[in-house]
């Protein structure tokens, strides 16, 4: 006869369905959000392929599909879909997909989610809804729902800069009573109080990625199991770096790439990401157009000029190779 399995002590506090298991290597590390190339106003799906395999020859640890970066509300749901389609397929198995599936929308969401379940997806990200502002309930029922229609392990994108709603503690939990493959979430806001918070409730296989570049090195140290930064598209050894010295301990290393990418991590947001990306992104000749859709834009020539001094002063502007540009 089979015995039931010991509940640890969170899991008895919090009196749930235990977390789904994940491999200890698997989602953590560096997973940037990758950028959408864009050429004549249609996306260049050779050129995302061309991004995918600059990433993992650079070393990272996944890649974040459709993400803020990527500017998915300027996307159909069609081409959102065939975005993650074209990174599963240069991946090839190399290293995990997670699929950015949230939308204002749970319609959207659903349909977003239902496709990089079955397109081969390793893992989702759901973003909290954005202008609706919903109530708590309101979003505990959203990620409920949501939740029930896919077997994959799913985070949620707390991003209440953008979202203008943020999530609470007793939210996570009403989630992860309801949603077992409810596994973490990506924190992109200014509050390394709430990472502590989590951690502590849910335990150290909670998984949270950092998405302010500012805190990448900060965060990590209290317990967040990786990045997922936009600067990532430009730096993506360093990143990768960063989070591999945090594993083994050597906190002065990672310390010191951190602030190394200070500057550029600054500069990401001189304008509305991924404006500043994009432009430096093409100049590194890493992507072969900075072009963007209405309302986004490309940088200003005054941006430009900023942007060129941030890498002069990096010393990337001698590297306008792929291969060397990371």
């Amino acid at each position: 006869m089979e015995q039931k399995r010991v509940l640890t002590p969170i899991e008895l506090k919090l009196r749930v369905k235990p977390m789904m298991h994940l491999p200890k290597s698997f989602l953590k590390g560096s997973i940037p959000p990758l950028i959408t190339p864009i050429r004549n106003n249609r996306i260049d799906y050779d050129a995302y392929a061309g991004l995918v395999e600059f990433q993992i020859k650079n070393g990272s640890h996944g890649i974040l599909v459709n993400g803020t970066t990527s500017e998915p509300s300027t996307l159909t749901i069609e081409e959102r879909n065939r975005i993650v389609d074209v990174a599963i397929e240069a991946a090839d198995g190399k290293i995990p997909i997670v699929a950015a599936t949230g939308s204002q929308s749970l319609a959207e969401t659903a349909i977003l989610t239902e496709h990089a379940d079955k397109a081969g997806a390793n893992a989702l990200l759901i973003v909290t809804p954005y202008y609706i502002r919903p109530p708590q309930s309101g979003l505990i029922a959203y990620y409920s729902e949501i939740g029930k229609r896919t077997k994959l392990p799913w985070m949620i994108y707390h991003i209440p800069g953008r979202a203008a709603v943020s999530v609470t503690l007793d939210t996570l939990d009403q989630i992860s009573k309801n949603c077992p493959n409810f596994v973490g979430m990506k924190h992109a806001v200014d509050d390394l109080g709430f990472v502590s918070k989590c951690i502590d409730h849910f335990g150290k296989d909670f998984r949270i990625f950092v998405g302010l570049e500012d805190l990448s090195y900060p965060m990590m140290t209290v317990g967040a199991c990786g990045l997922m930064n936009a600067v990532g598209n430009l730096m993506p050894r360093q990143l990768a770096r960063m989070c591999e010295q945090v594993w083994k301990g050597n906190m002065k290393a990672a310390q010191k790439i951190h602030y190394d990418l200070f500057e550029i991590n600054q500069a990401v947001f001189f304008d509305t990401n991924p404006t500043p990306m994009k432009y430096m992104m093409k100049k590194l000749g890493i992507m072969p157009k900075n072009e963007h859709r209405l309302p986004m834009m490309p940088a200003s020539k005054d941006l430009e000029k900023r942007l060129n001094g941030v890498m002069k002063r990096a010393g990337l502007l001698k590297k306008n190779s792929r291969k060397k540009a990371a």
